[in-house]
């Protein structure tokens, strides 16, 4: 008996040990790792004196695009690619413009398309030139020739900051014709039978009363939606807003407080594909770095507050 109970308690040790998290390819880019407050992400290579701000990451997380800001230079888009083991250095995109700019990339939850927006014209068929979302397909020889999003898409002269959902549906910023960029608010396309049909203004609940109401972060199934916009109750210049949603009907957005939310901006909000981490912007007018903070507790710490499931 008392062999049965040593075998046992050494299986229940190896599988405990075996049921602890994996080390993930961020700690090769960081090993601070963030609890509850949050921490420059890649301080020196990713975050730097530079302006940086919108990363995302593939479902493998072996490969990363984030944008930076050079002093006094255009928005780009900066690339990272996980080799043997190590994190190559960042360096200009493929797809990087010859002329106009880039900035906020977004890879699909499935990984089958690299969407960012672009000031590049369109090709010489399209007529409006302004700011538009292209996309560039994975295929098995990797990722092709970026091509802009079809109609109805083009025909808003800005669009930006778009993400997507495991459905396809997408999610971005735009305004209508007259709007001044304050009044932009949080639009979506629906993908039906296999085409995007429409374009469409969220709801009240989402569009809350705020200025500056923009980069919506969707979660892949949909489930939440992290944005940032500045609100006479808020904490700065732009705080990270949350909303949830509940058999159909978004929540009201709920700030994420003050051990996120600071006198800065915090904007442009995304989450790691293994959900673990938040990653968003912060800083002041000309400078500012790339944050991140566990997550899960920032999720379960707000789903208490609201009292949402």
């Amino acid at each position: 008996m008392k062999a049965y109970k040593v075998s046992f308690l050494f299986v229940v040790s190896l599988w405990l040990s075996c049921a602890k998290e994996s080390p993930s390819n961020l700690m090769l880019l960081d090993a601070d790792i963030p609890k509850d407050t949050p921490l420059i992400f890649g301080e020196g290579i990713i975050s730097t004196d530079s302006y940086e701000f919108a990363i995302t990451f593939t479902p493998e997380m072996d490969e990363l695009y984030f944008t930076r800001r050079k002093p006094e230079e255009d928005n780009e888009i900066y690339a990272m690619q996980l080799v043997d083991g190590k994190w190559s250095n960042p360096e200009p995109a493929f797809f990087t413009a010859s002329e106009g700019w880039d900035f906020e990339p977004h890879i699909s939850p499935n990984g089958d398309k690299l969407y960012f927006g672009s000031t590049r014209p369109l090709p010489d068929s399209l007529k409006s030139n302004g700011l538009h979302q292209w996309y560039s397909t994975k295929t098995e020889n990797g990722w092709d020739v970026p091509i802009p999003l079809e109609p109805p898409f083009r025909d808003k002269s800005i669009i930006m900051y778009l993400t997507s959902s495991e459905n396809e549906n997408l999610y971005f910023t735009t305004g209508e014709k007259g709007d001044a960029p304050e009044d932009w608010v949080i639009y979506n396309s629906i993908k039906e039978d296999g085409q995007y049909k429409s374009i469409d203004r969220m709801g009240k609940e989402i569009n809350a009363s705020g200025k500056w109401i923009a980069h919506s972060f969707i979660a892949p199934d949909e489930s939440y939606m992290i944005y940032d916009f500045k609100s006479a109750s808020g904490f700065g210049e732009s705080d990270l807003y949350i909303s949830f949603k509940q058999k159909g009907t978004w929540t009201k957005p709920y700030n994420l407080g003050p051990n996120i939310n600071t006198d800065q901006t915090e904007m442009a909000a995304s989450v790691s594909p293994d959900g673990k981490f938040l990653f968003f912007h912060k800083g002041g007018e000309d400078n500012g770095d790339i944050y991140w903070v566990d997550f899960r507790t920032v999720k379960e710490n707000v789903k208490k507050h609201m009292n949402v499931n």
